[in-house]
């Protein structure tokens, strides 16, 4: 008896939070990963400062209604003297489910808030990588994703503006 109840209860809240927009993690996973010592066993004698390249993907792919897969990917490059020392390439992805938002809280959701989900592993993996491979600690510093999403929006909004400038003035010299 005391089953049903709270299987009801729970049916209940489900039902109750159907009406309104609803965030979930689904699955967390490393997609891909990719650690390379080059130059191994000389790089661990170079005396030279290391020089640190970081790039940052990300891709979103819609699973059904309300189940997305965001895969982060991070590249790490470190070089010496100009010769890489190591490569680290780390794609971390998560299922997410997101229901209830209009399209462009949707958009803002897998662009900012999954990003700042995955990115914590993410940056885990890459610091044990570089120690397994026999360099010192290395710590990623935090990402502002808020920020790189609203320089997208920016930089989205000048090249249409652009795109629709130059359509504009093809149509007046024709006209």
């Amino acid at each position: 008896m005391t089953d049903e109840t709270l299987g009801g209860a729970s049916a209940a809240t489900d039902a109750a939070e159907n009406n309104g927009p609803a965030f979930t993690v689904e699955k967390l996973y490393v997609k891909d990963v990719s650690f390379e010592v080059p130059g191994a066993p000389a790089v661990f004698n170079e005396a030279a400062q290391p020089q640190l390249q970081m790039n940052l993907n990300q891709s979103v792919q819609r699973l059904n209604d309300s189940a997305y897969e965001v895969v982060l990917g991070i590249t790490l490059t470190c070089s010496a003297n100009e010769k890489p020392m190591y490569l680290v390439e780390v794609k971390q992805a998560g299922v997410f489910g997101l229901s209830g938002f209009d399209a462009q809280t949707l958009d803002a959701m897998l662009g900012t808030h999954c990003p700042n989900v995955l990115y914590p592993y993410a940056r885990q993996l890459i610091s044990e990588l570089i120690q397994a491979g026999g360099f010192p600690p290395f710590f990623l510093q935090p990402i502002n994703f808020d920020a790189l999403y609203a320089e997208g929006l920016r930089q989205r909004a000048a090249q249409m503006q652009q795109e629709g400038g130059l359509a504009g003035a093809e149509t007046g010299g024709t006209a």
